[in-house]
C-alpha cells in the first residue's frame, strides 16, 4: 500500500533517502518512506526521527511534504509481515515507497547495512546502504520522519478500533502495558503472529 505526493519531472543528479519505521513492534504495519529533498529549500532540524519529540516530528513532516521535490510513503501490512518475515516485509515497503516516486532519482541512499533487491523494477539509479543513515544523511532523516509520523498516526487510528491494547500510547512496541493487554485479551487481528510474544499470548501462556 502506498500514499504519495510527487511530480512528473526528470531528476538528473537528485538523491532519494529511504528509511522505515516499525520493524520492532508486535503489532501494526511496517512503514517506509522515500524522499527527494529540494537542495534550494533547506529544512532546519531534520535528523533521526527517534531523537525528535513528537510535536517537532509532526511539524517537520509538514515542512518536508511541502518543500520536497518528491516524497512517497508505503507499507507492508501484518499479513505480509507474517508471510514474508519482518525483514522482507520491510524491503517490500521500501520498494513500494521508491516506486511511488514519480521523480526518478539518480542515486538512492537507504538506512541500514544492506539495500533491498531492486531486480526487475524500473529503477535506473545507483543504490547505497548507510549504517545510521538517518542520523548521517539529511534525505534519510527526512524519510525517517515521514515513515515514523505516518506509522504513529496509523497506530492511533487503530487504537480507536482496538482500544483495550493502548496502541495510541505505545504504538505496538513491547511495553509492560502492551504485554499486560496481550496476556489479558490475547492477540488482535493486527498483531504479528510470527513474533514470539504474540505466539505465546495466542497459546494462552502467561507472559
Amino acid at each position: 500500500m502506498t500514499a504519495q505526493v510527487s511530480f512528473d519531472l526528470a531528476a538528473p543528479g537528485l538523491r532519494a533517502g529511504v528509511d522505515e519505521a516499525g520493524r520492532g513492534p508486535l503489532a501494526g504495519p511496517v512503514v517506509a518512506a522515500a524522499v527527494i529533498l529540494d537542495p534550494r529549500r533547506r529544512i532546519r532540524g531534520i535528523r533521526d526521527s527517534k531523537v525528535i519529540e513528537p510535536e517537532e516530528r509532526a511539524e517537520l513532516a509538514i515542512k518536508i511534504r511541502a518543500s520536497a521535490i518528491a516524497w512517497s510513503v508505503a507499507w507492508a501490512d501484518v499479513e505480509e509481515i507474517d508471510n514474508l518475515n519482518i525483514l522482507q516485509a520491510t524491503y517490500l515497503a521500501m520498494r513500494r515507497a521508491l516506486l511511488g516516486l514519480r521523480v526518478r532519482p539518480a542515486h538512492v541512499q537507504v538506512d541500514g547495512d544492506r539495500c533491498p533487491s531492486f531486480i526487475g523494477l524500473s529503477l535506473e539509479c545507483s543504490f547505497e546502504a548507510i549504517v545510521d543513515g538517518d542520523a548521517r544523511r539529511i534525505c534519510i532523516g527526512a524519510a525517517s520522519i515521514l515513515a515514523k509520523t505516518t506509522r504513529d498516526a496509523m497506530m492511533v487510528g487503530l487504537d480507536a478500533i482496538y482500544p483495550q491494547y493502548g496502541f495510541a500510547s505505545h504504538k505496538g512496541y513491547s511495553t509492560p502495558e502492551h504485554f499486560e493487554a496481550l496476556g489479558k485479551y490475547g492477540p488482535s487481528p493486527i498483531h504479528r503472529r510470527s513474533f514470539e510474544p504474540v505466539r505465546v499470548a495466542a497459546a494462552g501462556i502467561h507472559i
